[in-house]
């Protein structure tokens, strides 16, 4: 394999793709994977990938078809399964050559190219270096830790959607039994706002719809979201809508190439022929301007109604399960074209164009992702989404509903088992009884609390679970001096990261299995289990050969961190959770609703999809009926001379990790400090394509953040806007810029100026710099 080094930053632009997949992602599916480990290890795990009776894909929560293809995976989840599953391993002497200084100086790519971790490193107070340590000796350091805490509320267990349903329910069992409920979870910074506003008005956190109603629905809006690079296996979904005679609008400040046209490879026409065409509309809003959109849809709803009486909106269902539409009715009366013109940018033609799609339209559907949640008026957004299915009755009934769209694989049935800093009390109460003893009641910190929390020294003890905290949080700057103010942190991973560089006084790496290799215990071989975003649950098994012999998995590493954190409590075993994950899930299913005999159905390798009320009507709402509510409008003034920027992430990419310094459907190659921004907002801002700025983010208490050293680019985004990848903007997000309600960070409506810099000037070949030549 070639040897790692730091990408170089040789920015090239080529016209953005109009579709996406067909042949090149084959290719470029392939040609990473094998860059990463062995043919023979490469076919392993992609013909095992998302079958019955193989892996689950780790890239994201999209759920398999019943029918599943030979290869059942898109090009970013072979990716993916390879990246971890690489042949490419860090040692004790990778340690002991690199200082936490050094390895902090990479990039996150390079950080990510080294490899798996093999063994348990330990970095000392004062110490400069990771060095290597005994696992007795690393939970001993962590348990006794924990136990010397004034309270445990001084210490945070934070998740990724990477850990399975067992070691999420362990996982918050101890936390809980251990006496505190901070749980923080990617969920904080990705879909909270879903989840508070689609409980307020439906009485759910979840989706309701099923991947045979996106087969069969008449309309789909894709709003806020890019599935042909975050959840490319959905355009094989919307594929089949639109065979089946279903319409599509995209709604994206940005035109998204597998939102265009898609080249499906599983099918002969997506190798040789013109593919599908997705979209049938483009609107191309303004960023935060989907409130403002919903809001006229749902008024031009009502007055189609006036005029046609009983022909619009579905009366027997509000009548009967459904409260606040006179309500909905005086509030919208107030609302007037100009400003939703002016907050969208779109022209009246299109919505008038859109809703006529919907009037004609039997069965709509709502699928969005962090575009919509990552708002400052995120939940009122999505709660004015709720209103536009209900008026037409399009909640409870084949191929209409809402379909929030989760990246991590196991983000939504981590949240279901448990991880969560808000938990019911039904749930605590079911947890008490299982186990005997008394869960704690307070709230614990969300992400944003949690670092305010190290920051200001309340909390001191950061234990990672997955995930890289440290690049996925708002605030770069703040988030690093928050974990480096610990006491301890402590990251339980596969492959390194930024999270590692960027630790406390003490730190540990405490490496795990993948979710790709075989998980043995004493009880034998263990399946873990995960819930899509359909809530469709099913089993995972590896197939690899772990990467180390020195590797536990996670439940391995919770229950004896556990057993040497806590008193003994005769009901909970963790020995024997640790020995046989069928135990955790006899628990599951006495304290979950849904999971009734929860092993036998996974046994058959299909799982089993989860109760969903709303999908038969039923509304866990105070009212027991679904709530319209009344959102106040928002959207973002932009002052003159300014751009709203949404943060996103590269075609080749995971969440923070980028794979090349390529965004192959933008047509941006080898550069991740760019901004792109519309020609004409150029021309009118004085700047040349190319160009270097510092991008300055500013915002109403007068405060200011700078990610320096941008190019410019000349890309088609609505006008007003622009965006810039992340984890590389986070920094222009302050930590309490927060979406209402959800306090999700809002990284999709940023203001920003582009300050022009100078170009550097190259030194001349030979002058002598510290005493060095140049050549």
């Amino acid at each position: 394999m070639k040897p790692i080094e730091d990408p170089a930053d040789d920015l090239r632009v080529t016209e953005p793709k109009t579709w996406a997949a067909g042949l090149p992602g084959v290719q470029h599916a392939l040609g990473y994977s094998l860059s990463q480990t062995s043919p023979r290890r490469t076919a392993l795990t992609l013909l095992n990938l998302n079958q019955a009776g193989g892996i689950d894909c780790p890239g994201c929560a999209w759920p398999e078809n019943k029918k599943r293809h030979t290869n059942e995976y898109c090009e970013n989840g072979a990716k993916h399964v390879n990246d971890e599953a690489t042949s490419r391993r860090i040692t004790a002497e990778f340690f002991a050559e690199h200082s936490v200084a050094d390895l902090d100086a990479h990039s996150d790519m390079w950080l990510n190219q080294q490899g798996r971790l093999t063994e348990p490193m330990l970095k000392r107070a004062g110490a400069t270096h990771y060095e290597p340590v005994g696992w007795d000796e690393a939970l001993g350091l962590v348990a006794a830790e924990l136990r010397g805490l004034d309270s445990p509320d001084e210490a945070m267990f934070y998740t990724s959607g990477r850990v399975s349903n067992e070691a999420a329910f362990l996982l918050q069992l101890f936390v809980r039994a251990y006496g505190t409920n901070n749980l923080p979870d990617c969920s904080n910074m990705c879909h909270e706002s879903s989840g508070d506003a689609l409980g307020a008005t439906l009485g759910t956190g979840k989706g309701t719809v099923s991947l045979d109603d996106i087969h069969a629905a008449d309309l789909i809006f894709v709003v806020g979201q890019n599935p042909g690079t975050n959840h490319p296996r959905m355009l094989s979904a919307l594929e089949e809508t639109k065979r089946n005679g279903g319409k599509i609008i995209a709604v994206n400040p940005l035109p998204e190439a597998g939102l265009i046209r898609f080249k499906n490879p599983q099918r002969p026409r997506g190798i040789v022929g013109r593919g599908t065409k997705i979209a049938d509309q483009f609107l191309q809003i303004r960023p935060g301007g989907d409130l403002a959109l919903f809001q006229l849809l749902n008024r031009l709803l009502l007055e189609a109604e006036d005029a046609a009486p009983g022909t619009v909106l579905d009366h027997d269902f509000l009548d009967q399960h459904a409260i606040g539409l006179d309500e909905l009715r005086a509030h919208l009366a107030g609302l007037t074209w100009d400003e939703v013109l002016a907050a969208t940018g779109l022209a009246r033609e299109e919505i008038e164009q859109t809703l006529a799609m919907v009037l004609e339209a039997r069965s709509v559907i709502v699928c969005w992702a962090m575009g919509l949640t990552q708002h400052k008026h995120g939940v009122p957004t999505i709660r004015e989404i709720a209103n536009f299915l209900l008026l037409r009755g399009n909640i409870g009934r084949p191929g209409a509903g809402v379909c929030p769209v989760r990246g991590h694989s196991n983000v939504q049935g981590d949240r279901t088992m448990g991880i969560w800093e808000r938990p019911p009390d039904a749930f605590l109460d079911a947890l008490g009884a299982e186990f005997g003893f008394e869960p704690p009641r307070e709230h614990g910190v969300d992400s944003v609390a949690g670092v305010r929390a190290m920051r200001e020294g309340r909390a001191k003890v950061f234990v990672g679970v997955g995930g890289n905290f440290v690049r996925a949080m708002s605030d770069s700057d703040v988030t690093e001096e928050a974990l480096r103010s610990c006491r301890l942190t402590v990251q339980v991973s596969t492959k390194l990261n930024r999270s590692h560089t960027v630790c406390g006084e003490t730190a540990l790496i405490l490496p795990t299995l993948s979710r790709s290799e075989v998980d043995r215990q004493a009880g034998g071989v263990q399946v873990v289990t995960v819930e899509d975003s359909m809530s469709q649950v099913h089993a995972s098994r590896g197939k690899l050969e772990p990467a180390s012999p020195h590797l536990l998995s996670e439940v391995a590493i919770i229950s004896r961190l556990a057993r040497r954190t806590l008193e003994p409590n005769p009901r909970i075993d963790w020995a024997g959770f640790e020995a046989d994950y069928g135990r955790i899930r006899d628990h599951i299913a006495r304290v979950v609703p849904g999971f009734d005999d929860f092993n036998a159905k996974i046994a058959d390798g299909a799982g089993f999809r989860l109760p969903t009320p709303v999908a038969d009507r039923v509304f866990r709402t105070p009212s027991g009926k679904a709530v319209l509510t009344c959102n106040e409008l928002e959207w973002l003034r932009v002052p003159p001379g300014h751009l709203v920027l949404q943060t996103m992430r590269s075609h080749d990419q995971w969440n923070t990790v980028p794979y090349s310094g390529n965004d192959r459907y933008r047509g941006i190659h080898d550069a991740r400090r760019v901004v792109m921004v519309n020609p004409e907002d150029l021309a009118e801002l004085g700047l040349a394509d190319r160009s270097l700025v510092d991008v300055v983010s500013v915002w109403t208490d007068g405060t200011e953040r700078r990610a320096p050293g941008f190019r410019v680019v000349g890309y088609p985004a609505a006008r007003g806007s622009a965006a810039a990848y992340y984890p590389e903007a986070n920094v222009l997000v302050p930590l309490d810029s927060v979406a209402d309600g959800s306090n999700t960070p809002t990284s999709k409506g940023v203001i920003v100026r582009l300050e022009p810099v100078p170009e550097p000037v190259p030194e001349p070949a030979g002058a002598v710099t510290d005493g060095t030549a140049v050549r």
